[in-house]
């Protein structure tokens, strides 16, 4: 059965993939793939019928995992009985912790809002294992995608088997008795206590690498420096991996022959402690990868002398045994990465590397090989590649294998041992970290090596993976003359086609994005004619204390904004129309301006901008991007689209929202009203202005507040469809009942209901769709 399993874990991936994916496809391509083996493998039906069973099994498996996969509990249940089984995180004011329920048998996630710097202090170093405590709190759901290609943080929980959050008011530890710690829970203390004594004896850049190399935990880093490690594509070293793995496993055992233990012990050994490691370096996907492969190479060399076991059949047992048990973990990016890459570099090992025996052209070969290998899923994930992540791979490797982490279990174990670690380590190490993070900011501000490509469609992601297959088995045939030639033209391709896919596409599209309580729309025109962004959404920013403040504070323009044009695979915006300057509008601008390049920001004419206006032009003046100030009568055009701006006169004073810029266009054969937060008083100007306008689309001005959209404005106009712009649950209580009634004969888009909401047209007619698929009609 040796190099059989490999086939078998296709089948068992393809159960899964069936189950959670789309059915019908992905069963045609199980009875195509069993083709395959018969034509090619010259499977007999023995074989045939084991892989069938074992396709069988795994999708039935997944089903089952999928029907368990939601909450038992009831949203009126207030009081909970908890048991902490997760280290503790605290971020600013919030508290988070993963508990287990002990009456329902669920996992939930605990959040709680800290009252003092006291308590705050108190609670980061706070042992929460071995308790059991009763709290009373709010259950809630975790929050939903609310636009294409965003975070899910609600899939994200449920592959952790987390369906509810608990909101609570009072201490998580009020009320709590001692129970007996599992050998589970004290190892996962032993992690806590191994974090916080990094933290405790070292600077902060040594203890954030060392907890992120020692334990796993990266909660300590920059998130600007972990944002620069994920723009230059090595971000993988910061997570244990099956190099951290190998390494550290191959060191206990040569240590330990050393000294004189004998191998049968040191196996013994090793499978017992291997488990431990796991879950005391978090057990992420890629560490539960490394750490299961090894052991089950272990246990064969130990029971099973006689059965030859290859590393493509070790990790191919391994991935069957990861799913079968955690099914949903297959929608999880760092699982797909991590095999991804292992089973590129296994199979490559017999056939590709053997070539390179020079330690430089191996470690090239090894990086485009893993970089190959994660294209697809990183596009999926992430909507862009970054061309410096193979140079920067080959300078830290090394850099972290043979420096970083035997050099910061040395200090680690030095402290331990000594309760001090000479200075001249400390100074040595922060200089190299130093430097090392200096280089990673300089790398990835070099935005000519960041390609946005966006989302692959289902369709694309299988010509990424054909042709990446291509590539592979040209290399693997051998690099003549010939050959070298077509991997050329299939890796311009690779990098190329779905560019030019985006650009023939022939559909446009006018979204509403859901920014929460602000506005931001996108047009995007076909044949990559155009791209407007009316608004960039925008927090409104309280003045807080310092302890308050988050690592890295929730920022719509960065975490929605950027992300949606991002996966669309708009790296280019022709116009970006800021139609006042209040923050809600306005206040993602700045992050927009960071990573997609503008043409041309279009501006009200005010007498007297605002804050965040003045924020805006000096970000525009010095990425040198053009500021045009706009008034009534102003206007330009796109092939048919005409955009005629009614609003505001030029130099206006007077309240910002009656300022907003307010332009009507045709798109997709409709004619739109783009009004900002304009109010009543504004609206009285335009129609007595214009008495004719004759609009199909309103964009509802100020979230539906009874500011705006009276009455005599909306019978004026007479929209058919009306567009709000609203967050869910605001405390304004937008929108308002009043102007929703006045709006009854339209239909009305709420993002709040609907989420982002989309006018996809061809030519002069298109269709509405909402994310969220609820419309109210």
């Amino acid at each position: 059965m040796n190099g059989k399993y490999f086939y078998f874990a296709i089948a068992a991936l393809f159960g899964v993939l069936t189950s959670l994916f789309s059915f019908l496809p992905f069963l045609l391509l199980t009875f195509i793939y069993l083709f395959l083996l018969y034509r090619f493998k010259r499977y007999n039906r023995y074989q045939l019928l084991l892989v069938g069973c074992l396709f069988i099994i795994f999708f039935l498996n997944s089903e089952h995992s999928s029907a368990e996969n939601n909450s038992k509990l009831s949203d009126s249940t207030s009081t909970f009985y908890l048991q902490y089984i997760e280290n503790t995180k605290v971020d600013g004011d919030l508290l988070q912790v993963t508990a287990l329920d002990r009456k329902y048998k669920e996992k939930l996630l605990i959040r709680y809002k800290i009252k003092s710097q006291e308590e705050k202090e108190e609670l980061k170093n706070t042992n929460f294992y071995g308790r059991l405590c009763q709290v009373t709190g709010q259950l809630n759901d975790p929050s939903l995608a609310k636009n294409p290609n965003a975070f899910d943080y609600r899939k994200y929980l449920a592959t952790k088997q987390v369906y509810k959050i608990i909101e609570l008011g009072e201490h998580p530890l009020k009320n709590c008795a001692a129970v007996k710690s599992s050998p589970l829970t004290m190892i996962k203390e032993l992690r806590f206590r191994g974090i916080h004594y990094l933290e405790e004896h070292f600077p902060p850049e040594i203890a954030a690498l060392s907890a992120a190399l020692i334990f796993g935990d990266r909660s300590m880093f920059d998130p600007e420096v972990l944002v620069d490690y994920q723009k230059t594509g090595i971000v993988h070293l910061l997570a244990i991996s099956g190099q951290h793995v190998s390494l550290l496993i191959g060191m206990v055992f040569y240590v330990g022959i050393r000294i004189g233990v004998t191998k049968q012990f040191m196996m013994n050994f090793l499978l017992v402690i291997l488990p431990i490691y796991a879950i005391l370096t978090g057990a992420s996907p890629s560490v539960i990868r490394a750490v299961l492969m090894i052991f089950i190479v272990l246990f064969i060399l130990r029971w099973k002398k006689q059965l030859k076991l290859s590393p493509i059949d070790a990790i191919s047992l391994t991935l069957m045994i990861y799913i079968f048990f955690s099914p949903l973990i297959i929608l999880d990016a760092g699982f797909q990465l991590s095999f991804s890459v292992s089973f590129a570099i296994i199979i490559s090992t017999s056939s590709i590397l053997p070539r390179y025996q020079q330690m430089i052209s191996a470690m090239v070969a090894i990086s485009i090989i893993a970089q190959l290998a994660a294209l697809p899923i990183l596009l999926y994930h992430f909507f862009e590649i970054s061309f410096i992540s193979i140079a920067a791979n080959l300078l830290y490797i090394p850099l972290f294998s043979f420096v970083f982490l035997p050099g910061l279990y040395l200090l680690f174990f030095i402290q331990i041992i000594f309760k001090d670690t000479p200075s001249f380590l400390l100074n040595l190490f922060m200089k190299i970290i130093t430097l090392a993070n200096s280089l990673i900011e300089q790398l990835a501000d070099l935005s000519f090596a960041q390609l946005i490509i966006g989302r692959p469609n289902w369709l694309n992601f299988i010509v990424y993976i054909l042709i990446i297959l291509i590539i592979f088995l040209l290399w693997e045939a051998g690099l003549q003359q010939k050959r070298k030639h077509i991997i050329i033209l299939l890796a311009i391709v690779l990098f190329t086609f779905q560019n030019i896919w985006n650009w023939a596409n022939p559909y446009g599209e006018v979204t509403m994005i859901d920014v929460g309580q602000g506005d931001s729309i996108l047009i995007h025109y076909p044949f990559g004619k155009g791209s407007y962004l009316i608004d960039t959404g925008g927090s409104v920013q309280f003045e807080e204390d310092e302890w308050k403040k988050a690592a890295k504070p929730y920022e719509v323009g960065r975490d929605v904004v950027v992300p949606f044009l991002k996966g669309k695979g708009i790296k280019k915006l022709d116009k970006l129309i800021l139609t006042h300057g209040d923050s809600d509008h306005i206040g993602g601008t700045v992050a927009v301006l960071k990573e997609i390049e503008v043409e041309q920001i279009i501006m009200p004419s005010v007498a007297e901008p605002s804050q965040s206006e003045l924020t805006v032009i000096k970000e525009a003046n010095k990425l040198g991007i053009q500021v045009v100030k706009v008034a009534r009568g102003s206007q330009w055009e796109n092939g048919k689209s005409l955009f005629y701006v009614l609003s505001p006169e030029k130099n206006y004073q007077g309240e910002r929202n009656s300022g907003s810029i307010v332009i009507i266009a045709n798109i997709g054969g409709l004619k739109w009203f783009f009004g900002g937060d304009l109010d009543r008083e504004g609206e009285d100007r335009i129609i007595r202005k214009y008495p004719n306008l004759d609009i199909d689309i309103l964009k509802v001005g100020h979230h539906g507040s009874k500011t705006s959209s009276s009455e005599k404005f909306i019978n004026s106009i007479t929209p058919t469809i009306s567009l709000i712009s609203v967050g869910e649950r605001n405390r304004y209580g937008h929108p308002d009942n009043e102007v929703l009634e006045q709006l009854a004969k339209t239909t009305i888009y709420r993002t709040d209901l609907h989420g982002a909401i989309t006018y996809r047209f061809y030519g002069e007619s298109g269709t509405f769709s909402s994310f969220l698929h609820n419309i109210k009609q």
